[in-house]
């Protein structure tokens, strides 16, 4: 069983998202293409052509040996590409999700060829990214060329030109090599030292610190529960309560037993009509588009809108509400039938009844979930949702006596309804940022959100405490002063709102990292303290950490990755998390993408045995990080002493700068 667990571990830790493969297809007369067909995991994208230096790694083929053929024009790609504009990049960018196809076309000039070259590609998901990856094609054998002699003619004027460039690109990717080569300080192939030596083992012994899956879940069953416990203190359950209960009670007066059963039955209706409605979410979506509507602007833009609806409904400008006939024809049917199914039909008759108190809670609750990426989190949230909707009714009927304390309907549950609507109002501006960042309209940069989110709290506060009035709350007659709980509760509010103030001029605001937009948002910024890293070599920096007797803090990152960038704007910048890695630390940046050419290529024995060649800067570091920690995806961050030896589990991409420090001070401490 630890040996499958190991297994399982590992293979989370090397991500294998894409799988391609090749094949030589002759085309008319004496050309052929070379394609590149791959399959794409849920959630990740691979990366188009010619997107520029400025962007992510593009797919490009390169030639390693080619006799009997030449290359005609440039790597292409086929099939439907997606564009998106990309805040971080600055630009629009292309990529494959599910399915890439890559063609490039060559032709023979000999009966005999051989055919050695690479497909590299760039792939990233949500969180992270792989670094450059390469497909090896190797093809040899013997065609019959066309003797046309008009076709030879035609294109032979094409063929020389295009060799003309070729060879002059060739030159200029050998000056670049022979200038790197003489910059060149570390030794270019894995050194057989400690430094080198692989530690997965150890890290896996450690645990991963980031491994938050069943935490995250348990966090959306506990979130559904909290909806569920709102839910009930919305006037259009609470009132029934009392009444549905007492109805069991009387109708098995000589068996109070049955009627507890019922009571039960009753709860486990509710729990099985509402776990059905987030399976449906699940099934109508699959893991696939959960993941890819969680990035999605017009997606997100809809779910802005939908919270806005629901935070006015909250407010009492409108009622959400389904057909009286629908509630009405499920009542009629309970009450023409009996035994379990007029009781189930009596649990679906409160869910339509409820409908306006509760779509709001349980929109807000899946519009969380289905963003969450995860395919299990709109059942397990609306299980939690289910099962605090269902509690009441089932306590109830086992303890009649405690209707007697339980506190009556009145205008309380008016105010939690507005309360509520300040919170889906809060969160709306949430999911209009993330359109906002991909789209890059820069309508609601960091500081506008702080702005925004003040006002909400504020008058979320003043409501509270008494100053603010709504229609609903006249209606309801509430005149008297506010209780204590809630005006403490106001307070809070307030205070809350002040503590965003700051955030204005670049305080990090670590209560809302996870809300607000990154930092390299916001226009203004008076905190400038940026860590930057003193070593991009492993060894240089290994031998400088050791001269120094400090602990070694390694960043696996990269030029096109994104979620590298945003670790490094929202949890860099904060001033504690800067003092430890630039006082504490010597910080050693890793660019899995360098294409800085190595002196000489060398040839490596992956994990799985493949020998592959290292051509580039980056490609020794991806190695690095394969090899010593079993790990292929960045951001990825290690402690190590000066032996190369963990300290402590290793980090991946989460905006949580608590646990960032947590992970510092933990390395540091075990250092000391």
């Amino acid at each position: 069983m630890l040996a499958l667990l190991l297994m399982v571990a590992a293979q989370a830790q090397m991500a294998d998202p894409v799988h391609f493969s090749s094949e030589l297809k002759m085309l008319k007369g004496n050309e052929a293409e070379i394609l590149f067909k791959a399959t794409i995991d849920p959630g990740w994208h691979v990366y188009s052509t010619d997107l520029g230096d400025s962007g992510p790694i593009e797919a490009t083929f390169t030639v390693e040996k080619m006799t009997g053929a030449e290359l005609v024009g440039k790597l292409k790609p086929v099939g439907k590409e997606i564009k998106k504009f990309d805040a971080m990049f600055g630009m629009e960018l292309r990529f494959f999700e599910n399915a890439a196809t890559f063609s490039q076309k060559i032709r023979f000039t000999q009966p005999q060829y051989d055919i050695d070259g690479y497909l590299e590609f760039g792939a990233c998901n949500d969180e992270s990214c792989l670094p450059p990856t390469q497909v090896t094609f190797r093809k040899s054998g013997e065609v019959k060329l066309t003797t046309d002699k008009a076709i030879e003619e035609k294109e032979k004027p094409q063929a020389k030109e295009e060799v003309a460039v070729a060879e002059e690109v060739a030159t200029a990717d050998t000056v670049q090599a022979d200038t790197v080569a003489v910059a060149a300080v570390a030794p270019q192939g894995p050194e057989d030292t400690d430094l080198w030596t692989p530690v997965i083992d150890e890290l896996r012994t450690m645990g991963d610190s980031d491994n938050i899956a069943n935490q995250s879940l348990l966090y959306i069953l506990l979130m559904g529960f909290v909806g569920g416990l709102l839910a009930v203190c919305m006037p259009c359950i609470w009132p029934i309560i009392p009444m549905t209960v007492s109805f069991f009670l009387k109708r098995s007066k000589s068996d109070k037993g049955k009627g507890i059963r019922d009571a039960f039955t009753y709860g486990i209706s509710i729990i099985v009509i509402y776990l059905a409605l987030g399976l449906c979410v699940t099934a109508l979506f699959g893991s696939d588009t959960l993941n890819a509507m969680s990035t999605n602007a017009v997606f997100n833009i809809f779910l802005f809108l939908l919270l806005v609806v629901f935070a006015l409904s909250f407010f009492g400008w409108f009622e959400i509400k389904l057909p009286d006939s629908w509630a009405n024809s499920v009542d009629t049917k309970a009450s023409a039938t009996s035994g379990l199914i007029s009781i189930f039909l009596m649990a679906f008759t409160l869910v339509l009844v409820s409908f306006s108190c509760t779509a709001p809670i349980i929109g807000l609750l899946l519009v969380e979930t289905t963003t969450s990426g995860n395919w299990l989190a709109p059942a397990l949230g609306m299980l939690g949702f289910a099962i605090a909707l269902a509690l009441p009714f089932t306590l109830f009927a086992l303890f009649p006596s405690w209707l007697k304390q339980a506190p009556k309907s009145g205008s309380w549950m008016n105010t939690i309804k507005v309360v509520l609507g300040f919170v889906e109002l809060a969160f709306a501006l949430k999911f209009f940022s993330v359109a906002d960042l991909a789209y890059g309209w820069h309508l609601l940069d960091r500081e506008v959100f702080l702005s925004l989110w003040i006002v909400i709290f504020a008058l979320l506060g003043a409501y509270l405490c008494g100053w603010l009035k709504f229609q609903s709350d006249v209606e309801n007659g509430e005149q008297k002063p506010m209780p204590v709980v809630c005006i403490m509760g106001g307070l809070v509010s307030l205070a809350f709102a002040v503590y965003l103030v700051p955030g204005l001029w670049g305080a990090p605001c670590k209560a809302v990292s996870a809300f607000a937009p990154p930092m390299n948002t916001q226009d203004f910024n008076l905190n400038t303290k940026t860590v930057e890293a003193r070593f991009t070599d492993y060894e240089q920096g290994m031998a400088v950490a050791k001269a120094e007797g400090k602990p070694v803090l390694v960043d696996f990152t990269g030029f096109g990755c994104v979620n590298c960038r945003k670790m490094e704007a929202a949890v860099w910048t904060d001033p504690q998390v800067a003092d430890l890695i630039t006082n504490d630390f010597v910080l050693i940046s890793l660019y899995v993408d360098d294409k800085t050419p190595l002196a000489e290529p060398f040839e490596v024995t992956d994990q799985q045995g493949e020998t592959k060649t290292l051509r580039t800067v980056g490609a020794k570091w991806s190695y690095l990080q394969s090899h010593k920690f079993g790990a292929n995806a960045q951001p990825f961050y290690v402690i190590l002493d000066n032996e190369g030896k963990p300290l402590c589990g290793s980090r991946a991409y989460k905006e949580d700068i608590p646990e960032y420090i947590q992970f510092l001070k933990e390395g540091l401490n075990r250092y000391e």
